[in-house]
C-alpha cells in the first residue's frame, strides 16, 4: 500500500448513505474487491447497537467472508461510522484493529464534515491516514 486506496464511487456513496440512515448507532461492514480496488460493501449488523462502538457477531462475520469468497473477491477493508465524534480512529478502534492488511474506513453521518469518509491503515498500535482515490 503506497499511501492511497482505490474505491469505487458507488461504494463511497453507499458508506455515507448508510451512516446517515443509522445516525444513532455505528454502522459497520466489510469491503471487498479485486486488483486492489474496493468495489463491494457488505453491510453487517452492529451486534452492540451502540453509538460509540461496533462489533460484527462471529457467525455474521464468517457469513460475510464466505460471501466474499463466493464472489471471487478479496477482503480489502472494514468500515464503521462515528455518529457523534471525529471520523478518525479512536483508541478502541486502534486496539481492536485485528486485520493489519485491511484498510479501515471511518464514516461520519454529519453533513458539515469536510471529509465524511476517511481511510486508515492501523498496524502495531499506530494509525496512518490514506488518500482515497475514487475509481
Amino acid at each position: 500500500m503506497n499511501g492511497a486506496v482505490r474505491v469505487s464511487g458507488e461504494v463511497l456513496r453507499y458508506l455515507a448513505e448508510q451512516a446517515r440512515r443509522e445516525p444513532g448507532i455505528e454502522c459497520c461492514g466489510l469491503l471487498a474487491g479485486s486488483g486492489g480496488v474496493i468495489s463491494v460493501a457488505l453491510p453487517a449488523r452492529n451486534a452492540l447497537a451502540s453509538s460509540t462502538a461496533y462489533e460484527i457477531a462471529p457467525k455474521e462475520l464468517f457469513r460475510l467472508f464466505r460471501r466474499i469468497r463466493e464472489l471471487g473477491l478479496d477482503h480489502l477493508g472494514i468500515y464503521h461510522s462515528h455518529p457523534a465524534t471525529d471520523n478518525a480512529p479512536s483508541p478502541t478502534d486502534i486496539e481492536r484493529a485485528f486485520y493489519p492488511e485491511a484498510v479501515y474506513f471511518i464514516v461520519s453521518p454529519r453533513l458539515e464534515v469536510p471529509r465524511p469518509v476517511r481511510a486508515f491503515t492501523i498496524r502495531n498500535g499506530a494509525a496512518r491516514e490514506l488518500t482515497i482515490v475514487e475509481d
